[in-house]
Formats: C-alpha cells, sequence, structure tokens
C-alpha cells in the first residue's frame, strides 16, 4: 500500500508561492507593468500555479507589498518601547513613506493598483493593520489623538503616499502630507 504524500505537496506549494513573491518583487521594482507572465516564468511556476496563487495583478501587487510591509510593520512596538506614543506614530509614518518610496516600481504598481478600488482597502489585514491598531491604541490611551480613529481611517488619511511620484521631491511632499495626518489625528484629542 502506497503511502499519500500530502506534505511535500503543501512545503511546495509555499515554496511555489514565495518564489512568485520574490521574483515579482524584484520585477516590480523594476517595472511595474512587469508582465505576469514573465514573472510566472522568471519564478518557475506554469501559469495555473501562478494564477491559484494570484487570480490578478492587484493581488499580486497588494500581497508583495503587505509581505515587505510586514519589516517596516515590526517597528511599532519597538518605537512604542522608545518613544512617545505620538512621536512613534510620527516616526512609523516616515518609516513606511521611505519603504514605499525605496522600491519606486512597486509604489508605482501599488499606484496602479489603488486606482482600481481607490483605497488600499486590500492591505486591511495583516501586519500593517496591526501596526497601525497598536500605534492608534497607544496614542488614544495616552490623549494624543482624538477617540475612535480605526486602522481603516488612518490607512485611507495615508493613501495619498502612494500618489507620489518617487522621483520627485517626495521627501519633503511625504513630510507635509504626514503632518497633516498627525495634525487632523490629534485634533479633538483630550490631552490636546
Amino acid at each position: 500500500m502506497q503511502q499519500r504524500k500530502t506534505a511535500p505537496a503543501r512545503s511546495d506549494a509555499q515554496r511555489n508561492r514565495e518564489r512568485i513573491l520574490e521574483v515579482a518583487l524584484a520585477e516590480l521594482t523594476q517595472s511595474a507593468d512587469a508582465p505576469l507572465s514573465s514573472i510566472a516564468k522568471k519564478a518557475g511556476v506554469g501559469q495555473g500555479t501562478f494564477y491559484r496563487n494570484f487570480p490578478n495583478r492587484e493581488a499580486l501587487v497588494l500581497e508583495v507589498y503587505r509581505h515587505e510591509v510586514q519589516q517596516v510593520s515590526a517597528t511599532a512596538s519597538h518605537l512604542l518601547e522608545t518613544h512617545a506614543p505620538d512621536q512613534a506614530l510620527r516616526e512609523w509614518m516616515d518609516r513606511l513613506a521611505q519603504y514605499a518610496m525605496a522600491k519606486a516600481g512597486l509604489a508605482d504598481a501599488m499606484r496602479k493598483a489603488t486606482l482600481t478600488h481607490g483605497t488600499l482597502a486590500g492591505l486591511g489585514h495583516g501586519p500593517v493593520t496591526s501596526a497601525v491598531a497598536l500605534l492608534l491604541k497607544a496614542n488614544e490611551e495616552a490623549g494624543t489623538i482624538r477617540p475612535g480613529v480605526t486602522p481603516d481611517d488612518f490607512v485611507l488619511a495615508i493613501s495619498g503616499l502612494w500618489q507620489l511620484d518617487p522621483h520627485s521631491d517626495w521627501q519633503s511632499r511625504a513630510e507635509r502630507l504626514l503632518d497633516l495626518v498627525m495634525d487632523g489625528l490629534r485634533a479633538g484629542a483630550p490631552g490636546a
């Protein structure tokens, strides 16, 4: 009697997904319009495998972005340990902007993906939401931001970052935008 080998298939599927994400990051960073067929080919997977994992360009772009932003998101708790809550939130926002702009092609791909729905709703789950929720809760408890701001509210407020041209003077524009967001978050704060 032959034993079924289900575990290797699962690990193979996971490796395929990771290879797709790795290749997609490199390709999308170079060009927002990198063909999906080229990404699949360079990842060494067939079209069927590719589309089972990522049914469309938007799903792939959002997953690559989510995967990459996990590093930035992980800094939220460290920043809260070393900074006042409002300073931690503002520094985290700067790091997010720097990271997004460092991946110029990925930023272009994000802009194109978000034009479809007008928001970053696809990022509503995972590490970004967890980091934002942690920072917002600390600030609300400290009385440094208005009560009741949700992670969705915050993500929508900063979504203008993905409209910035990474080949321009994005730093000063991002700083102004994020300062406006912080001013809006502080308006109506109990400690203000």
